[in-house]
């Protein structure tokens, strides 16, 4: 079964399967992505190649951690654990983490492709104050505003998400395909949208999902 690109048992099968799923060069492309996962860290069950990742010695890798293609991890602000991500993590192709303070995963965390997260951005757009940046002003002149990230366990992350800073996505949530979290999710939700907004909570005592009306 693939997700977002990242196939969830790229390796189940033995030789003989693995041949007929991926073909002979695909074959040979995967044992060059097992050799280069494993020059990453001993932790990492498959990243696919190209990856990139800045800050490697800033970047903790949790048991049986699989990508897609293309991942991008930025550990910008030189913090050991800056970007963490818990153990038997799978994330789809393209995905970009950045961090300049910290951005945590927790366990079985999936993500399909194309999903950012990133603890920064540029400017402060507040209605009023002499902070405010200018509309006129450089972008990349602008000043960076930080908030640490944090992923909890068993989260699953659609297609094209953007988590941005300051943000909190609690246990068991999924955030529905193009969704941009600018605010905390709690557990136990579904949120889809731009903003995302809760559009269900699971209720423990009633073993169903309840529809949240904003």
């Amino acid at each position: 079964m693939s997700i977002g690109g990242c196939d969830k048992k790229p390796l189940d099968g033995g030789f003989i399967k693995t041949l007929q799923r991926y073909g002979f060069f695909g074959a040979l492309r995967l044992g060059r992505d097992l050799l280069f996962s494993k020059c990453v860290s001993s932790q990492v069950r498959l990243i696919r190649y190209p990856f990139y990742l800045r800050g490697r010695s800033f970047i903790h890798f949790g048991k049986n951690f699989t990508s897609g293609v293309g991942l991008r991890i930025d550990a910008f602000g030189g913090k050991a654990n800056q970007v963490l991500i818990g153990k038997n993590v799978e994330v789809g192709d393209y995905v970009h983490i950045g961090a300049l303070d910290s951005v945590v995963i927790g366990d079985d965390v999936l993500m399909a492709g194309k999903v950012y997260i990133s603890d920064h951005d540029h400017g402060i757009y507040r209605r009023s104050g002499e902070s405010a940046s200018l509309p006129t002003q450089i972008q990349s002149h602008k000043s960076l505003q930080i908030s640490p990230v944090r992923i909890g366990n068993n989260v699953w992350l659609g297609e094209g998400v953007c988590v941005l800073k300051g943000v909190e996505i609690g246990e068991n949530s999924i955030i529905g395909a193009a969704s941009v979290v600018t605010k905390s999710i709690p557990p136990n939700s579904i949120a889809v949208g731009s903003p995302a907004q809760v559009i269900k909570q699971y209720d423990f005592a009633l073993k169903e999902w309840i529809n949240v009306h904003g």
